[in-house]
């Protein structure tokens, strides 16, 4: 089938994720739908896309919540295959835990069966590397991989439990199908995704790279991370649609562990000269925990104290023929693009 005559919906389309698999998408010749839960930003993501690509006519958008069966039908029929990429991601703790597990796990499930009961190829959904190691050691000595799951009891954050319930709701799913259903499933498992934005909307993770542009935070707390540049992310979920091998398996998309410092000094590096003044000094944990008490974006990364991400994306090299960019790479093209968009 030629790539333009191949329909992909990409869930959740205004988000940072998935606007770079909408792009990367387009480049490459597919049409594109994606779901929207407010229609009015149609317009502004078309004028965003067209700064970069002339593919108006291969772009569409549909209304859909994760909650509502409303839209989806329309927005999945036709379609050879579905990234979806929509999960909620809080940037403060939510009141409740259920405002993002149910949303998460639902919405999977609503496009799970559709996509089944439509004749759709293959799903790609969008879960997390904290889907995978929450709840064990992490402390260097163990290098997780793909078998491994986060123990939901020992689990402390909302987004955390959504990503673990949601993905295990969908491999449950997939094994509940008869065995004449056609539909595949492969779990993108990314890191924390920096990496360009594509308009002022500089999401949840980019948080990391916004607080230390305008110094909200008065060092680096002992926090870490696997990190993904975004346009890795969208490559990883484009090339997991086609793959044969792909199907039925989850794949890492995160480089080494780095520390909230290591990024603190390639963003000084990088904007000395530019008039940033970067905060680069070690912080003791118990800073981070009394800024906590005021900031509740800066209460989501206290779980995370001293722990480490040690993550194997073997599979996705050997599978997907993944290649991450470098830390400094995506750290700085983050910073540039909220220079541009005039964000930090």
């Amino acid at each position: 089938m030629n790539k333009n005559d191949r329909i992909i919906l990409v869930t959740g389309a205004s988000g940072f994720i998935a606007m770079h698999c909408i792009l990367q998408l387009l480049e490459k010749g597919f049409t594109v739908r994606g779901t929207l839960r407010r229609p009015a930003r149609e317009a502004s993501l078309r004028a965003t896309f067209k700064k970069h690509v002339d593919a108006d006519d291969r772009l569409s958008f549909y209304t859909a919540e994760l909650m509502s069966d409303e839209g989806w039908r329309e927005a999945i029929e036709g379609c050879d295959a579905v990234l979806h990429v929509a999960s909620p991601f809080p940037r403060r703790p939510p009141k409740h835990e259920d405002d993002v597990i149910v949303p998460a796990r639902e919405g999977v499930l609503r496009v799970l069966r559709l996509a089944s009961e439509l004749g759709v190829r293959r799903v790609v959904m969008t879960s997390s590397v904290v889907a995978m190691i929450c709840g064990h050691k992490r402390d260097g000595s163990e290098v997780y991989d793909e078998s491994f799951w986060s123990i939901p009891e020992k689990t402390v954050g909302a987004y955390e439990k959504s990503k673990t319930f949601a993905e295990r709701a969908a491999w449950e799913f997939m094994d509940s199908l008869s065995g004449d259903s056609r539909l595949e499933l492969v779990a993108i498992n990314p890191g924390v995704v920096l990496g360009p934005i594509l308009d002022d909307d500089y999401g949840t993770t980019g948080e990391l790279v916004r607080k230390l542009m305008k110094r909200d935070t008065p060092g680096c707390p002992p926090i870490g991370y696997a990190l993904a540049d975004v346009r890795d992310v969208a490559a990883a979920h484009i090339a997991a649609m086609d793959v044969p091998q792909a199907a039925g398996k989850r794949f890492i998309v995160a480089t080494e562990h780095v520390w909230f410092r290591d990024i603190a000094l390639a963003l000084d590096a990088h904007l000395k000269d530019k008039g940033y003044k970067i905060p680069t000094r070690a912080l003791p944990a118990f800073v981070l925990r009394l800024v906590a008490m005021f900031d509740k974006t800066a209460k989501l990364a206290v779980p995370w104290i001293n722990l480490r991400m040690d993550l194997s994306h073997e599979r996705a090299t050997q599978i997907l023929n993944w290649e991450p960019r470098s830390m400094e790479t995506m750290v700085t093209d983050m910073a540039d693009s909220f220079i541009e968009f005039k964000v930090a």
